[in-house]
């Protein structure tokens, strides 16, 4: 059983990308559109209980705004306020405000040098990640991922399993040939349902999610000078994550 490919999601795990990214985008969005809503810190922490942009738009219409009518098609309405969303946010990674999250560059140019496959495995819409990759990675990072498994690619998002299974499904390997990078109770929910392991690295958003069966749970994935606070698992006595001990968890 040799680890062949490393599978990520981005929102969360490869940057925190959620409260000051996503969340402030809607928010513009909103603005734009004339619409009095204001999506806090905390009421998007609820809200991320739902995978994906334009389903979170929905729930919150469902839940906290109930009598709200639009003038034609909801569906329309909703998918244009997403787009406006997604150019605000591809325009804040543009101006560089949202890095990556600790050890994140280090362990994807420590797999290349390995020889290990790349993909990713989203919710979040194909420009929202390559946005965030040529901001942060530069241009030439678009082509180290062999695939970007994002939006709606798949009708069924995280906790659904469909995300991964159509990712290793276009790279033709197995799940014991995989390992998964997660943040979130969809995450990994959906990994799990496709039968990888993930490493979980928590944000302040899911510090206290469930996150039972993974082989580790750390505060971030480190560097030698920044280490991680190893959650729940074993470390094998690291301080950061490196190709080794990915390796080692997988096995």
């Amino acid at each position: 059983m040799t680890l062949q490919a490393l599978i990520f999601d981005v929102d969360g795990t490869l940057a925190d990308t959620e409260r000051d990214g996503h969340r402030v985008a809607f928010n513009r969005a909103f603005a734009e559109a004339d619409l009095e809503w204001e999506w806090s810190e905390e009421l998007y922490g609820e809200l991320l209980a739902v995978t994906g942009g334009k389903e979170r738009i929905l729930h919150y219409l469902e839940t906290y705004l109930p009598d709200f009518r639009v003038d034609g098609d909801l569906s329309e309405f909703i998918a244009g306020l997403h787009k406006s969303k997604t150019r605000h946010y591809t325009e804040m990674l543009g101006e560089g405000v949202i890095p990556l999250r600790p050890g994140v560059e280090r362990l994807i140019n420590e797999a290349r040098d390995a020889g290990l496959r790349l993909a990713i495995a989203t919710t979040t819409t194909p420009a929202n990640v390559e946005a965030l990759l040529v901001s942060t990675l530069g241009p030439e990072s678009m082509e180290w991922f062999e695939v970007i498994a994002a939006g709606d690619i798949v009708p069924a998002k995280k906790p659904a399993p469909d995300i991964y299974t159509w990712a290793m499904e276009q790279m033709k390997l197995e799940p014991a040939d995989c390992i998964a990078f997660e943040d979130s109770r969809n995450g990994i929910l959906s990994a799990s349902g496709a039968g990888l392991k993930s490493i979980i690295s928590v944000n302040a958003y899911t510090a206290n999610d469930d996150f039972s069966g993974a082989p580790i749970v750390v505060s971030q994935w480190g560097e030698p000078d920044d280490p991680f606070e190893v959650l729940a698992g074993d470390a094998s006595g690291k301080s950061y994550l490196d190709i080794e001990l990915v390796q080692q968890l997988h096995h």
